[in-house]
């Protein structure tokens, strides 16, 4: 909506600018209560909103004032009461905030900030002009505005976080504190001269234990743990596999401990927080710190502890007895806290007032107050003097500390929401509502003020006044109605009650003349009531409707003394309204009996129903009494006329049309409302606008935005019967307005005042008796009976006399009740049945007791005749059912049986349908999908049993990578083949054949090793030579190839398995028809035998054929099969059948007679040589001694041949005995064999069952290596993801920096200019006042000087005030300079004047001074800004150093995860198969394995290989090198030799040129023996030759030591320089991978700034050091010219 004046509201969307319409209508006063937030406005004002008003309480006088919101309903709400300020949103889209004055309630901003929907909180600061927003869904934004000049200074967002409370530090405005349900954050607004900006401060609380723990950074965890098989500890959100945002604040449950949930907090005057929380904890934040503490409760002394105790259990008593739940005292859950200079005081849902004296992190604690209702919230007046306590359910009480008093009731608005408003008669003084709850209070119309109150303590649904007399109905959901007198406003009573029906009532309507009550109620009744008080509002009758009510009105015929009804129904079936309309005549309270039938219904034909049918479906309409009818449609927006004829439309409706239709700008369901006059007709909706339009022209009158769509529209409205005022109610609002006319036609109000006057002439004569009558009338006590009133003539026994005391008091009005209603308490509809029932009772009472006595007769003989079919046999007996007579309760009993094996056959089928889909199911997923079903084996003689391997089909997605990976493996094998023989070829030339044949053998042996694979599935058919080595796999690729190899070979080897398992199944099906051939006969010799033994039958169980279970045999159902008629029929037929057949081929004449001579055969068998007898000699009867030879002869033979047959029979049982032991052996040999066939198989699958373990422990290791290395990269994603973000927020810093210095430098500046111009002013003064006298000049200069007391405002001198010495924001500058004028009125007056001075120098001297102070004032705020700025400023370097370190962390923490991922791409998990057994040592200490390296065998050995063949290269080419070198050696001696004997020989012939006579030669002529001399000289130089030889020798042998040695230095040499090349290999690996990890980390920038930033210093340094060396030199050069100067001029 768009906003319009203050007064008139908002107009609706799309609605012209009703400007004059407008203006006509103005709210007179607005009463109720909303439950929102409360604020002390001045010391003596509360303010609080209620829908779309501001309420203004005065808490003496009680008077309450209003202010409208321009733009519908209230949202937020704040108040200061050091200021006299309010704000507040409205809750439009878009909303905007309005700050105004108080009290002259005028606007003073405006503020539009970004919110979309509304804002949730809003808080003025205690000092200077800022407010704190909080809106709610989508932005969650936090922003803080200067209000006097319209700013927004600064906002922040916080996604998703719904704060519940916002608070300024009283002490400091530049510290916001918001608490939401389960955190609690510290803002803090930093200034930056004209820039604000918000810095969050998050406060850790205790869990619910009370216990604080420290802070844990998951993303960052402090522990580097590396496990080489278990890779490096990862945070929980790299394992979590989160990246984003997400990762950085990811949390897992198990980490997380639920934290105390805060409920209420408060600011110190030490800047502390006391914060209460549902746990009952009490926590003091220190701000600065973020540290949290519990406060304790001081330990009380012994005598004081015993008195608490009694006091806490006398309390608990109290509240057992009142039936609430004790109250734990000793810790309460606060939910309200207000500070002041002598502690704290807090409340909560115990309604108790608590005082905490805090001291050093304990408290005592003492109650103040007990009003007995859960408190909310807690507030001082701006004196604080006064404690505003509101509870939760609406009622507001004020406590006064310094009295130490109780808490005195300002406002009582307990009850619920406004049901219902009505004027009460004669409609121009008093007016009378009801609220949800059953609270009906009486308000004068003037003002409105609350006269008196009354609670019913009932659930209201309806409530009208009666224009006949003074008395009220209210109607309730459990179908009463109460009656009121009212005629003493100030003491409201119940007269009367009525109990119509269980139905609700709905709506309570009274004609014009008082005469009827008509109550609507639920399912389509409606009840027509005498409403005067002296029929005690009897009950005539009521209608009952087929179709839903939606709404009902009246029109009032006085000349024809008829009350027309109109009722508006819905029509379900169609998109139709329809009307019943029926006439009420004086008649029906006079002579009621014959308008009514006996159950008390209305007959059709007395009240002429009619009824019409309507084109729109409408919400309500109203009737005029000359046949219109307007209706507000529900389809769209517009309001519909109709003309409707008189003739009756019962028989044959049709359906009306709508004359005319009004548009309309309101939105939602809606009704209207007609003036008593029927001039003005209302309309209500529920965007909450009132529009009043002329009845004729429906032009519109007037509009009014008194209640908004947020607040559920307006729930009714009522004109008063001048028509001066209109009471209009919200729905869930909770708001009462009356309007009034500002501006209207005089001819309107002429007409208005007329209809009343004439209404009030007809009304008068009856008013005052019906008045008198209802005084006199006692107050109602509960009696059922009384229900009865309305039926004079009749007095029931049956209800006894049940009374309860009511009171009615003026203050509260509550009724004390001393008992219940009775649960069978009667209804009036009840009580005309039973009377009906009493009545035809009587009268057919003859009847009734013949009926009995033969139903009496009749049960006997029945009882007989079922006594006698007890003794007749059961062929004999009837069913119990027979004896049944009544035909209707059988048919209905079988009926139900039926209904019921209906329901449980359904629902048997219905279990039986969802067993059959989960068999369905099961089977296909377990039997249908198995290509290889699973079966099992089992052991004739022993208890063994082995399994097959269920196997299902391979997919072709399967396949296909299988295929894919093989082609990928043969092509690398291809490649290594190559690069091998390429190497091959490269050894050929340094290695033999044998050698090369021996690596082969080697080589061959590693590959066929188990020990290096892992498993041994080689040998139960699975190929191992297709997958990769497990020193080969650290690409992630080749992993995921290992996996789909070791899955196949798993495959595979459990295929070769299952074709073993086939073979051996077939065998044993084999071994059991050999069984049975063999048992054929051993059945047989045990006929023959005639010996009764069990033969052993083995047989295939369910186990070993599974396909078994899936089908049911009948005889394993258990339960009789059910069979049908036919089906029995049926079964008897084929019994039949088959019996004949069998007669049928036995009734043989051939075998018969085969059967009498022969036994059934023609010749005699050797098998029945054991059935033979032969029958003995007629004569063996008679006594041995009549015997003659004949028979003797015959009985001698017939022994003979009795004692052959007995030999014959003997050997033919041994042979068949001797058949059996052999039968039986074979099958058990045959059997055992079979059986240690399924023991072997066994143990294959036990080591196959190995084998498949072996290698699926390998998939196990690679997929958790895929796992880490995930995670790891996952770390490393999150990582870059952190570190982006921060090098933004560095360079926001950076910039941020750069601003600031510059505006610091640019302020510099200004303050420098400002301290210039104030020192000019003083070094000025003298010249400015030159022709001044030098004694009054220096007088002046005194005065110039002399500066006023420091001022200060009111609440800083108020000592109740815990918040006095708060610190003062920047713009209480103007303020303070505004006071130091006003302080300088008083020195700038003419009588500080000094004598003799010019007045006219006098005024100039005091507006220099004046102009002095002021720059003096502006310096002082200019440094202070200056201070704020660098402060701004060393608090963003902090930062920026903050970041920089977090960034090299990142790097850190970079680096070592990448070597962490190096690490683990080459340390394997390797599997190998160790031989079982036990391992000896020569020495108990185990190697330390920690820095070993795994390499594989074939590595070293060719690297052996690869060393051994470049050394004998290199030892061939050093013997090559020392060959040659040694002939170039002898042929450079033999050059030398010539050359030496030339020389020899030139240096001869010269000697022999120039020879001199030396001495030599001169002893060599003089001396005899010189041969001799020269002998000894020559074996002189012997024996020193032979001394240099051995010399010579000795050191010869040293230098080759030395070489040998040099030769071994060389090896290790050139041995460490290899070592050195493969380290350099993996460096420039990890140098590569780095300059990676440096390119994707994108710090190029960072390292080209570092950069740049080190040449810069480099510079700076070059130049400072050549400014140092130009000093110095000229220091040198100075130093000469003073030598010079005193070598030239030495007298100076």
């Amino acid at each position: 909506m768009e906003p319009a004046s203050e007064e008139a509201g908002a107009k609706p969307p799309g609605s012209p600018p009703f400007s004059a319409e407008e203006a006509a209508l103005e709210v007179s006063w607005v009463q109720g209560f909303s439950r929102k937030n409360f604020g002390f406005i001045d010391n003596q004002t509360v303010c609080y909103p209620c829908g779309n008003y501001i309420l203004f309480l005065d808490i003496e006088t009680k008077k309450t004032t209003a202010l409208q919101c321009p733009a519908g309903q209230v949202g937020a709400f704040a108040a200061s009461g050091s200021g006299q300020v309010l704000a507040f949103s409205d809750r439009k889209l878009n909303p905007i905030i309005y700050v105004y004055t108080f009290p002259g309630l005028s606007k003073l901003a405006e503020l539009k900030g970004n919110a979309q929907l509304d804002y949730t909180l809003l808080e003025f600061s205690f000092t200077g002009p800022y407010l704190a927003s909080y809106s709610s869904i989508p932005e969650f934004v936090l922003s803080v505005w200067n209000w006097q000049e319209n700013i927004l200074l600064c906002s922040e967002s916080q996604p998703g976080v719904a704060v519940t409370s916002l608070s300024f530090n009283p002490m400091n405005w530049q510290q916001l504190c918001c608490v939401n349900e389960s955190s609690v954050t510290i803002w803090r607004i930093e200034r930056n001269n004209d820039e604000y900006h918000l810095k969050q401060n998050p406060v850790k609380l205790p869990d619910g234990q009370g216990s604080v723990s420290p802070h844990e950074d998951l993303f960052f965890p402090v522990s580097r743990n590396e496990d080489p098989y278990h890779g490096p500890d990862l945070p929980v959100s790299a394992i979590a596999g989160l990246v984003g945002d997400e990762a950085e604040t990811f949390k897992p449950r198990n980490y997380s401990k639920p934290s105390v949930h805060p409920t209420a907090h408060c600011w110190t005057a030490t800047s502390e927080i006391y914060l209460g929380c549902k746990e009952g904890y009490v926590l003091a934040i220190d701000v600065e710190t973020r540290s949290v503490s519990v406060l304790q409760q001081k330990p009380l002394p012994e005598y004081m502890r015993k008195i608490s105790d009694v006091v806490s259990y006398v309390r608990r008593e109290v509240q057992k007895n009142k039936g609430g739940k004790p109250k734990d005292l000793q810790k309460p859950v606060l939910f309200a806290m207000a500070f002041c200079n002598e502690g704290l005081y807090a409340a909560g849902s115990e309604g108790i007032l608590f005082f905490y004296h805090i001291k050093d992190l304990q408290y005592e604690m003492k109650i103040c107050a007990d009003i007995l209702q859960p408190i909310s919230s807690l507030m001082f007046s701006p004196d604080y003097t006064i404690l505003l306590l509101v509870t939760g359910q609406g009622t507001v009480y004020t406590y006064k500390p310094a009295h130490c008093g109780e808490a005195v009731k300002l406002l009582d608005a307990r009850s619920s929401f406004f049901l219902a408003a009505d004027f009460l008669s004669p409609g121009n003084k008093y007016c009378v509502s009801v609220t949800i709850a059953g609270e009906v209070q009486v308000w004068f119309l003037e003002d409105g003020t609350c006269i008196s109150k009354l609670n019913l303590d009932i659930e209201a649904t309806a409530m009208a006044c009666c224009p006949s007399s003074n008395s009220v109905a209210v109607g309730t959901k459990k179908g009463q109605i109460y009656f009121l007198d009212v005629t003493k406003v100030e003491a409201p009573r119940i007269v009367h009650r009525i109990f119509l029906s269980k139905f609700p009532v709905v709506s309570l309507h009274y004609d014009q003349s008082g005469q009827f009550l008509i109550a609507r109620a639920t399912e389509g009744h409606i009840f027509i009531l005498d409403a005067r008080p002296s029929k005690l509002f009897e009950v005539l009758g009521y209608v009952v409707l087929a179709d839903e009510v939606l709404g009902l009105s009246l029109v009032s015929d006085f000349k024809n003394d008829l009350v027309e009804v109109v009722v508006l129904l819905n029509i379900a079936e169609v998109q139709r309204a329809r009307l019943e309309i029926f006439c009420l005549s004086s008649a029906l309270t006079t002579d009621n009996d014959k308008y009514v039938n006996e159950q008390g219904m209305l007959n059709t034909s007395a009240i002429k129903k009619e009824q019409y049918d309507l084109d729109y479906p409408l919400s309500s309409a109203v009737r005029l009494k000359d046949n219109i009818v307007y209706g507000y449609c529900t389809c769209a927006p517009f309001i519909c006329k109709y003309h409707l004829s008189e003739k009756n439309m019962l028989e044959d409706p049709s359906v009306f049309l709508s004359g005319k239709k009004t548009p309309s700008s309101q939105f939602g369901s809606g009704f209207l409302c007609l003036s008593p006059n029927s001039r003005w007709l209302a309309s209500a909706a529920k965007d909450g606008v009132l529009f009043i339009y002329h009845t004729f022209a429906m032009d519109l009158l007037a509009q009014k935005h008194c209640h908004s769509y947020q607040g559920g529209g307006i729930r009714s409205m009522v004109f008063s019967l001048d028509g001066k005022f209109i009471l209009v109610n919200g729905e869930n609002d909770g708001a009462l307005v009356c309007l009034k006319w500002k501006k209207i036609n005089e001819i309107e109000v002429k007409e208005a005042a007329f209809h009343w006057q004439s209404l009030f002439a007809i009304l008068n004569k009856s008013t005052s008796s019906e008045n008198a009558v209802l005084k006199s009338m006692a107050e109602w006590q509960f009696d059922p009976a009384s229900t009865l009133e309305s039926l004079p003539e009749e007095k029931f026994e049956e209800a006894p006399l049940k009374s309860s005391n009511v009171e009615v008091t003026e203050e509260d009005g509550n009724i004390t009740s001393s008992c219940s209603a009775s649960t069978n308490e009667m209804t009036w509809i009840g009580q005309k049945m039973k009377k009906v029932i009493r009545e035809e009772t009587q009268r057919f009472a003859n009847q009734k007791s013949e009926l009995q006595m033969g139903i009496k007769k009749l049960r006997k003989t029945i009882q007989k005749m079922m006594h006698e079919n007890e003794q007749v046999p059961d062929i004999e007996k009837l069913e119990q059912q027979e004896f049944n007579l009544d035909i209707e309760e059988q048919e209905r009993a079988q009926a139900a049986a039926e209904q019921e094996v209906a329901r449980v056959r359904k629902e048997i089928e219905m279990e039986n349908l969802a067993n059959r889909y989960l068999r369905d199911v099961i089977k296909h997923e377990c039997w249908d999908a198995m290509c290889v079903k699973g079966r099992a084996i089992k052991c004739f003689h022993m208890a063994c049993e082995v399994t097959n391997y269920p196997l299902k089909e391979r997919s072709e997605e399967e396949l296909a990578t299988l295929e894919k990976v093989l082609q990928l493996k043969k092509i690398e094998t291809a490649d290594l083949k190559v690069q091998k023989r390429n190497f091959e070829i490269e050894s050929e030339t340094v290695l033999s054949k044998e050698e090369g044949e021996k690596a082969e053998e080697i080589m061959a042996d590693d590959s066929a090793s188990f020990c290096l694979t892992g498993s041994l599935s080689s040998q139960y058919g699975g190929n191992t030579s297709i997958l990769y080595h497990q020193w080969d796999l650290h690409t992630r690729e080749q992993k995921v190839n290992q996996i789909v190899l070791l899955k196949d070979i798993i495959y595979k080897v459990k295929t070769a398995f299952n074709k073993e398992f086939d073979i051996v199944a077939q065998q044993k099906e084999q071994e059991i028809a050999q069984v049975k051939e063999r048992n054929l006969r051993i059945r047989e010799i045990l006929a023959q035998l005639d010996l009764q033994l069990d033969v052993w039958e083995p047989a295939l169980t369910d186990d070993e054929i599974p396909e078994q279970t899936l089908t049911v045999q009948d005889s394993e159902i258990k339960a009789e099969k059910y069979l049908t008629q036919q089906e029995r029929e049926k079964a008897e037929m084929m019994v039949k059948l088959e019996m004949e057949r069998r007669l049928a081929a036995t009734d043989n004449e051939r075998l018969r007679a085969l059967n009498d001579m022969m036994g059934g055969v023609l010749e005699v068998r050797k098998e029945d040589i054991l059935k033979m007898d032969i029958p003995p000699p007629p004569f063996i009867s008679k006594p041995e001694h009549v015997w003659n030879d004949e028979e003797k002869k015959i009985f001698r033979e017939h022994e003979k041949k009795v004692k052959e047959l007995n030999e014959e029979k003997e050997k033919y049982r041994r042979a068949l005995e001797n058949e059996l032991k052999k039968l039986e052996t074979s099958i058990q040999e045959t059997t055992q064999k079979f059986d240690e066939t399924v023991c072997k198989l066994s143990e294959r699958k036990v080591k196959l069952e190995m084998v498949i373990y072996q290698e699926e422990l390998k998939i196990v290791n690679l997929l958790y290596a895929l796992l880490l290395d995930e995670e790891l990269d996952t770390r490393g994603a999150g990582l870059h993801n952190f570190l982006m973000k921060k090098e933004k927020e560095k360079v926001k810093t950076a910039r941020t920096i750069q601003i600031t210095k510059n505006k610091i430098e640019a302020y510099i500046d200004t303050c420098e200019n400002a301290i210039a111009e104030e020192k000019n002013l003083e070094c000025g003064f003298t010249k400015e006042f030159a022709d001044v006298p030098a004694n009054l000049l220096d007088e002046l200069f005194q005065l110039y000087k002399h500066r006023p007391k420091t001022p200060t405002t009111e609440f800083l001198r108020d000592t109740t005030n815990p918040y006095g010495d708060c610190s003062s924001s920047d713009e209480d500058y103007k303020n303070t300079l505004t006071l130091l004028m006003k302080a300088m009125d008083e020195l700038d007056s003419p009588e500080h004047m000094p004598n003799g001075l010019d007045p006219s120098i006098w005024e100039h001297f005091c507006l220099a001074r004046r102009n002095k102070m002021e720059s003096e004032e502006l310096v002082k705020w200019k440094a202070l800004t200056l201070a704020e700025m660098q402060a701004f400023l060393q608090r963003r370097i902090d930062d920026n150093e903050r970041i920089k370190s977090e960034i090299e962390d990142i790097f850190q923490e970079l680096t070592w995860l990448q070597e962490g991922k190096t690490k683990l791409q080459l340390n394997l998990t390797v599997q190998f198969l160790l031989k079982q057994g036990q391992v000896e040592l020569e020495s108990t200490e185990i190697p330390d394995y920690t820095d070993a390296i795994l390499i594989k065998k074939n590595v070293i050995e060719e690297l052996n290989c690869s060393i051994m063949a470049q050394g004998e290269k290199k030892i061939a080419s050093m013997v090559e090198c020392k060959e040659f070198s040694k002939g170039i050696l002898q042929l450079e001696w033999e050059h030398k030799k010539m050359r030496m004997q030339i020389e020899d020989l030139k240096q001869k012939a010269r000697d022999i040129v120039t020879l001199p006579i030396s001495k030599d030669r001169q002893l060599f002529l003089t001396v005899l023996n010189y041969d001799s001399r020269v002998t000894h000289r020559i074996s002189v130089m012997e024996q020193t030759l032979s001394i240099m030889d051995k010399l010579h020798k000795k050191n010869v042998k040293n230098c080759r030591k030395r070489i040998k040695e040099l030769e071994k230095c060389i090896s290790l040499k050139e041995q460490a320089n290899y070592e050195l090349c493969l380290e350099l290999k993996e460096m420039l690996v990890c140098i590569s991978e780095r300059r990676h990890i440096f390119e994707g980390a994108d710090t190029q920038r960072v390292s080209e700034k570092i950069a740049k930033q080190r040449y810069r210093e480099i510079l700076k340094q070059k130049h400072l050091r050549g400014l140092v060396k130009e000093q110095e030199e000229f220091e040198i050069l100075q130093a000469q010219v003073e030598r010079l100067r005193l070598r030239t001029f030495p007298l100076l």
